[in-house]
């Protein structure tokens, strides 16, 4: 079929089969199909929608445009997706954790989007560590590691590449089925045998709306299944940041207080174990959720997942004593400096998303794709809701490279906040999602 023809198809609420689908991302991934057809064929989806079974076929042709990652490995390969937040570092301590469980972690990540943080962001504040390593290396770190957190290659799925560099500027970022289709073709094309989805709803998300991070888990969770991967999301709140501080090396940082015990915050907890705990009783290694979060909270307590987080980073090139050295390795900024608010009282809410902003006025973040990232910056000691702010409990520190992006980013946060008479209701888990 001509590629007008299957465009015009599409435009007019025709359902396309996988075969057309399959055909026209062979064109996008070869050229044949031009960067005009491309938007018009993303465009025509944004308006009409694509039933499951036409997502489907778009996922699966996607993950066919590339190398499909086969494992021969002892125990089950799994992986976890988050649609992005504020202060979400889980990734680092998540895939260790599992890894120690004896699950296989090739975890295939991306950069920061908007006001969220990126974990291969994060990761390029540890020296030397590769994030954008070769397929053989990839596979090697995985066996030996257990773990590999890496970014997209050219060899996985790469109609994704070139699908998104084109919605991005036409305006179609949204779609849902497109959306879909862009994250599982790459977790598909890694060769998962299971996989746990975190979709962020609140004030610090993309869906700020309980019903837009429902719709989304669950396009994710039908065409994931559909696809043969099994499985399940978890919605999970994004009202206020999850670990508190934001910011590259802050958040790893953070990760390695974490791994090594020396720090447990209630919330990044309770999600990492939600999330592990899905994974490990979809693989069958433990039987239920209450036994799968106590192998994985006697992992991250015996120490075992942080020797599989160590051994992954020197692996990728990082410091072979990573953990022990950190404070060391990881950059500081010079200019650290608490923020008070303009009041006493209790945080009631948070406007999450200007955190974000914060962080990308000081430089922790891009505002075009060519930005270079000062990975010294951000946010630590951020309050969360309930907490008690006063003259002796500050908002939180800013890291910053200078006095003028200090004071900019001191007055977004300020304002981000609201400071009451009443505390503010903290969640965590507020929806699963099965399929």
């Amino acid at each position: 079929m001509l590629p007008q023809e299957l465009i015009r198809r599409k435009r007019d609420g025709a359902s396309l089969k996988r075969e057309e689908v399959k055909d026209f991302i062979a064109g996008l991934t070869s050229g044949a199909v031009s960067e005009g057809q491309v938007a018009a064929f993303a465009m025509a989806v944004f308006f009409r929608g694509m039933s499951r079974e036409e997502a489907v076929g778009l996922t699966l042709a996607m993950r066919d445009s590339g190398t499909v990652l086969q494992w021969d490995l002892p125990g089950p390969v799994v992986d976890k997706h988050s649609s992005g937040g504020i202060g979400d570092n889980l990734s680092l301590m998540l895939a260790p954790m599992l890894a120690a469980c004896g699950c296989y972690v090739p975890m295939i990540s991306g950069r920061g989007l908007g006001h969220t943080g990126g974990t291969l962001d994060k990761l390029d504040s540890i020296p030397g560590y590769a994030t954008q390593p070769g397929l053989d290396l990839f596979r090697r770190v995985t066996r030996e590691a257990g773990c590999a957190i890496i970014g997209q290659t050219a060899d996985l799925a790469p109609a994704d590449k070139r699908l998104y560099g084109i919605r991005d500027v036409t305006a179609t970022v949204e779609s849902v089925p497109l959306i879909t289709a862009s994250i599982l073709s790459k977790k598909l094309a890694a060769g998962l045998g299971s996989l746990v989805l975190d979709v962020k709803m609140g004030s610090g998300a993309f869906m700020t709306r309980m019903a837009d991070a429902e719709e989304l888990a669950e396009s994710l969770v039908d065409v994931a299944n559909g696809a043969g991967l099994p499985t399940t999301a978890l919605i999970t709140d994004m009202s206020e940041p999850l670990a508190p501080c934001a910011g590259n090396a802050l958040e790893v940082a953070h990760a390695c207080d974490f791994l090594l015990n020396r720090r447990s915050d209630p919330r990044v907890m309770d999600i990492t174990l939600a999330l592990g705990a899905e994974l490990l009783v979809s693989t069958g290694i433990a039987p239920d959720a209450a036994q799968a979060r106590s192998r994985l909270e006697a992992a991250l307590t015996s120490g075992r997942a942080a020797e599989h987080f160590e051994r992954m980073v020197a692996a990728l090139g990082g410091p072979a004593n990573f953990l022990s050295t950190f404070r060391e390795r990881l950059a500081t900024a010079p200019v650290i400096r608490p923020v008070h608010a303009d009041r006493e009282g209790f945080v009631s809410a948070i406007q999450t998303r200007d955190l974000g902003l914060a962080v990308i006025e000081l430089g922790g973040g891009r505002r075009v794709a060519s930005d270079v990232i000062d990975h010294r910056v951000g946010l630590s000691q951020l309050l969360g809701k309930a907490a008690r702010a006063d003259v002796s409990q500050p908002l939180c520190l800013v890291h910053a490279a200078d006095e003028d992006s200090f004071a900019k980013a001191a007055e977004i946060v300020k304002s981000a906040y609201v400071v009451g008479e009443r505390p503010g209701e903290s969640a965590t888990v507020l929806a699963r999602i099965t399929g």
